[in-house]
């Protein structure tokens, strides 16, 4: 039911070693790439052994648990996962805590949050909001006509990332400048096809939020064959190196940056700090972001694509 990769031997942890477990939405997205390879790279420096795996798609929930019931029973004494559905794990993630294991969830926050010892994080809400607020300004005295290509129903990463891009923009819910909205799982395909549905239903669309960079590029594919690329405000987040070039190359307009590898890292020094201190990490911890453009606009900080390119992740 899931898909990964082992860093370690996958069987019952001995005495001496710390295995930390980490499960990320999938495994071909290029940000848990990121996260994966960081982990690993952290965990060869810490000298513990990291078993990773992954959903076979974004929103495999089933696929998680699996992976969590495996790391529990593989011994780990620490488990990182970045939830499909951030209520739909509590069950395993409550069996893993009360076995002694810390769980601290990276990029998506469980709901309730306390579900998990602790989160590592973009604060998403506020990513939304520096999206929302840049598509805004940049847009000038034009009347907006919103599109919303949307990730995967459930994630909190999604309702706070749509919900704070609202609030930068200065619409609520609702609001009839907003023409319509996708779900797109946070994959290309799917955002190719939800732009062309809402560009077929209004063709006067002039602002475009998307949940991530390869929704993004699915956007512009659509607006592309529509003949509208050049009318249209598109943001994005997540400050992949493909993204960034996107908005070198006038794709995108502005994309926010998180850190992926700050998460991962921090993640597995946690558990190796849990391991021999038992002391165990708390609350919401922000790992930051940045919104990179090369089109600024007056009273939203950014950075440039120069910036964006020497501290992107992926290829």
């Amino acid at each position: 039911m899931f898909l990964g990769t082992a860093f370690a031997a996958t069987g019952r942890a001995s005495a001496e070693e710390v295995i930390v477990g980490l499960v990320t939405k999938t495994e071909v997205n290029p940000f848990f790439v990121k996260m994966r390879q960081a982990a690993e790279a952290e965990a060869k420096a810490k000298g513990v052994k990291l078993i990773a795996r992954a959903g076979k798609f974004d929103g495999d929930n089933e696929g998680q648990v699996t992976a969590i019931e495996d790391l529990i029973s593989a011994g780990a004494k620490g488990i990182l996962v970045t939830p499909n559905n951030s209520s739909g794990m509590l069950g395993i993630i409550k069996k893993a805590r009360d076995a002694g294991v810390l769980v601290i969830a990276l990029d998506t926050a469980t709901d309730p949050a306390d579900a998990v010892d602790a989160t590592f994080a973009t604060d998403n809400f506020e990513a939304g909001v520096q999206q929302g607020a840049y598509a805004r300004k940049a847009l000038g005295d034009k009347k907006p006509v919103l599109a919303m290509l949307d990730g995967t129903p459930g994630g909190t990463v999604d309702a706070f990332r749509h919900n704070g891009y609202l609030k930068g923009f200065g619409l609520a819910e609702g609001d009839p400048a907003i023409a319509g909205s996708a779900i797109t799982n946070g994959a290309q395909d799917k955002g190719q096809v939800g732009m062309e549905n809402l560009l077929s239903k209004n063709g006067e669309i002039n602002a475009v939020y998307t949940i991530n960079e390869p929704a993004a590029a699915g956007g512009y594919a659509a607006l592309k064959s529509f003949g509208k690329e050049a009318d249209v405000m598109l943001t994005s987040i997540d400050g992949g190196c493909a993204g960034v070039r996107d908005v070198k190359a006038g794709k995108i307009a502005a994309t926010v940056m998180q850190f992926p590898y700050k998460m991962a890292a921090m993640g597995v020094d946690a558990v190796v700090d849990y391991a021999a201190s038992g002391k165990k990490p708390s609350g919401f911890v922000n790992t930051g972001s940045f919104l990179i453009t090369d089109k600024p606009v007056e009273g939203i900080d950014s950075k440039d694509t120069e910036w964006g390119l020497k501290n992107c992740w992926g290829d």
